[in-house]
């Protein structure tokens, strides 16, 4: 588990990719402390296992269905990444519980300044924007923010300065392809709806029907 909070910036120095799959080799510092063969490391909010490290540099294996449904497949060496250690107990939840399992990708639309903030707008597919909800949770490329706008075709967040100073997210460019992962307590509760029985709403809740079912 993660919290959506990045805790630097690292650097792809490698990139091997065969078949639908790939090896990448990502640079960092702050994250490399104490790094152990096996850790999950959030990359871009993926997360993703540590197989081998040297110094500063550590190595992930990428499988299909993870290019498929993230954007590592658009990044080469020289590419910056937000990247999270896993969250340990006793840790402060100053972000929002984080999977690392994306649900799928968006797309940037815009960015737009006001005062000391910055708007950014992406478009996601109805599978992903279902679960967005205005002032709930959502991870985008491993970061935790707050949805401030949502519609059928697109949701804003507003980045603060600290934000944008320490992500990758006011680097990218209108057009760029963003990782995202809802919130899955929106999640749980449809699986659980699903598999509650079902009772029709009735077509006229008026005083009769009460009166026959016994709430009057």
């Amino acid at each position: 588990m993660f919290t959506g909070l990045v805790e630097e910036i690292g650097e792809i120095t490698f990139v091997k990719r065969f078949a639908n799959a790939a090896i990448i080799s990502i640079e960092a510092q702050k994250i490399t402390e104490g790094l152990q063969l096996g850790d999950s490391i959030a990359v871009n909010g993926i997360c993703l296992t540590v197989t081998s490290f040297r110094g500063n540099t550590f190595t992930v294996d990428v499988m299909t269905e993870t290019m498929r449904k993230t954007n590592l497949n658009g990044l080469t060496a020289g590419s910056q990444i937000n990247l999270e250690r896993a969250l340990r107990l006793g840790d402060r939840l100053g972000g929002h519980i984080v999977s690392g399992h994306i649900d799928g990708t968006g797309t940037i639309q815009a960015f737009s300044k006001e005062a000391n903030a910055v708007w950014l707008t992406i478009a996601a597919p109805p599978n992903i924007l279902k679960y967005i909800i205005f002032k709930g949770s959502v991870a985008i490329d491993g970061i935790s923010l707050t949805v401030a706008y949502t519609d059928d075709t697109v949701f804003k967040v507003s980045i603060i300065p600290h934000t944008g100073s320490q992500t990758t997210l006011l680097k990218k460019q209108v057009g760029d392809m963003v990782n995202l992962e809802a919130d899955m307590l929106g999640k749980y509760v449809e699986k659980f709806m699903g598999i509650l029985p079902q009772h029709p709403t009735p077509k006229n809740m008026d005083t009769a029907f009460l009166l026959e079912n016994g709430f009057m």
